[in-house]
C-alpha cells in the first residue's frame, strides 16, 4: 500500500505555504493580538479564494468536497505560521460535520464561500461551554453528552475569558438544548466531532513544534558565547535531537489518524487520540525546550518565540490533553 500525499496535496499544501509567508508573518499575528476580533485582516477572504475555508463542504455547496486527509497538511502548515484564524472550529469540524450530519443546511454554502463563519465548543459543565470565536460566529457547534447542537445568534449568552494567546478570543457560552438546536443524537456522529478537533489541533501542534524547532536551530547557530555559537555544546544539540526525535514520532501519526478518518475507520477514534497524545507532548516539549535553549531573550514579548509558544500551551491541551487521550487509547484496546 501506498501511503504517500498525491502530487496534488503537496501542491495544495505549497501553495497554502507561499499564502502564509506573504499574508502572516510574525508582525501579522503580532496585529492580530490588539486587533478587534484577533484575526488578520483579509486572510479569511484569500483562504476562502483557494478553496481552504471550504474543502470540507460538498461540492454542491461550494466547497471542494474533500476530506481529512487534504486537510491535514494545510493544518500544519497552519500551526507554523501560528495562523490566527478559525481553521479548526470553521473547517475541520464545522463545515464537515454539517456535511455528514445535514448535506443541504445553508450555513455550508455561506460557510464555503467565507460569508459566514462557525465555531464549536467544547461542553465543561452542564450547558456551559467553552467556544473560540463566538462572538464573531454565525454558528456554533457544540457537544452536550452524546449530542451535538447547533446555535445561533440570540440563543447563547456570552462571556468573555481570558487567555494566554490574546489572538484567541475565547468565551464562555451558556445556552439552552431544545429540539430546534438538535444537530444530531448519534454517538458516533458526536464522537467524530470532537475526533475532528482533536485531529486538527494535532496537526497544528506538530507545524508549532517544527517552527519552534527551526526557529531554535537558526539562534543557536548565530548566538555566540565565549567566541563560539552554543549550538556547539552537546546539551543544546541534545535538546534539539529530542525536539527533532519527538516531532518525528508524532507527524507519522497524525498522518495516520487522518487516513483513518478520511476512510472513516472503526479504528479512527482511536487513531486520533493516539495521535494527540504525541502532537501534545512535541508542542510541549519543543515549547520547553526552545526556551531553555533561547535562554532570556526568549522570554520577551518583543521576541517572536513567544506567539508560538503560547500557542502550543493552548493547543496542547485543546481538544483533549495527552493525558486524557492515553486514557481513551487504553480504554480501546480493555476487553481485547
Amino acid at each position: 500500500m501506498d501511503f504517500t500525499f498525491t502530487d496534488d496535496q503537496l501542491l495544495f499544501r505549497d501553495a497554502v505555504r507561499d499564502l502564509f509567508a506573504n499574508e502572516c508573518p510574525p508582525e501579522a499575528v503580532r496585529s492580530a493580538w490588539e486587533s478587534a476580533d484577533g484575526r488578520v485582516p483579509g486572510l479569511w477572504a484569500k483562504l476562502a479564494e483557494m478553496g481552504v475555508v471550504g474543502l470540507t463542504a460538498p461540492e454542491s455547496s461550494g466547497g471542494l468536497g474533500m476530506n481529512e486527509l487534504d486537510l491535514v497538511l494545510l493544518l500544519e502548515e497552519a500551526g507554523r505560521v501560528a495562523l490566527p484564524e478559525p481553521l479548526v472550529a470553521h473547517t475541520a469540524v464545522g463545515l464537515a460535520t454539517l456535511a455528514d450530519v445535514s448535506p443541504d443546511h445553508p450555513l455550508l454554502a455561506s460557510g464555503a464561500a467565507g460569508e459566514t463563519v462557525l465555531s464549536a465548543g467544547i461542553p465543561s459543565s452542564g450547558t456551559t461551554s467553552m467556544v473560540l470565536g463566538a462572538e464573531a460566529a454565525d454558528g456554533v457547534i457544540v457537544r452536550s453528552v452524546d449530542e451535538l447542537h447547533l446555535l445561533q445568534a440570540g440563543e447563547f449568552e456570552l462571556s468573555a475569558v481570558s487567555s494566554m494567546d490574546e489572538s484567541r478570543r475565547m468565551s464562555s457560552m451558556a445556552w439552552t438544548q431544545s429540539p430546534v438546536t438538535l444537530l444530531s443524537d448519534d454517538p458516533a456522529m458526536v464522537d467524530r466531532a470532537f475526533a475532528r478537533g482533536a485531529l486538527a489541533t494535532a496537526a497544528m501542534c506538530v507545524g508549532l513544534a517544527q517552527q519552534m524547532l527551526d526557529m531554535t536551530v537558526e539562534y543557536v547557530k548565530e548566538r555566540e558565547q565565549f567566541g563560539k555559537p552554543v549550538g556547539v555544546n552537546q546539551a543544546v544539540k541534545h535538546h534539539c535531537s529530542n525536539m527533532g526525535l519527538a516531532i518525528e514520532f508524532a507527524r507519522p501519526l497524525v498522518y495516520q489518524a487522518a487516513w483513518s478518518m478520511s476512510a472513516a475507520s472503526d479504528q479512527a477514534v482511536r487513531d486520533v487520540s493516539a495521535a494527540k497524545v504525541l502532537a501534545s507532548d512535541a508542542a510541549d516539549l519543543c515549547a520547553r525546550l526552545s526556551l531553555q535553549c533561547h535562554g532570556a531573550i526568549g522570554y520577551t514579548v518583543e521576541y517572536d518565540l513567544q506567539l508560538w509558544l503560547k500557542r502550543a500551551w493552548a493547543l496542547s491541551a485543546e481538544w483533549g490533553s495527552a493525558a486524557l487521550h492515553r486514557q481513551w487509547v487504553a480504554r480501546s484496546f480493555v476487553g481485547r
